[in-house]
């Protein structure tokens, strides 16, 4: 299992810990991965903070090339809307597909992936 962990969940993990306390498993077990969209919502914030040890280790982490298929994004957001589930954002949309063609288990803290997931199938912790 590769667990593509998403940007609220290294926030929670970064600040606390109190919501993500298995990132530590996960990080020995050497099974989370990121991608380049990730990576973009983070290091700014943690550039700001001078936090380059923790930029340096996020980037050692296996990258997941993102190949975003925009029909794949059109038919998701379809899907979304046509069951009630409004306002998802592109980048979700394609955190979605990242994690479906790549048979990732996505680990978030985001609840609306809870919903999506009736509707689309997909591996989320």
């Amino acid at each position: 299992m590769n667990v593509l962990v998403d940007s609220s969940v290294w926030i929670d993990y970064f600040k606390s810990g109190k919501n993500s306390k298995e990132m530590d498993d996960y990080i020995d077990q050497n099974i989370i991965c990121t991608n380049d969209l990730i990576l973009a919502e983070l290091i700014p914030s943690l550039r700001l903070k001078n936090e380059t040890k923790v930029i340096k280790l996020l980037n050692q982490l296996t990258k997941i090339s993102l190949t975003i298929n925009w029909r794949d994004i059109i038919e998701f957001q379809t899907t979304c809307i046509k069951n009630g589930i409004n306002k998802i954002g592109i980048p979700d949309l394609v955190i979605l597909d990242n994690v479906i063609q790549n048979n990732l288990t996505l680990y978030t803290f985001d609840k609306h992936f809870v919903l999506i997931k009736q509707h689309i199938n997909f591996n989320l912790l």
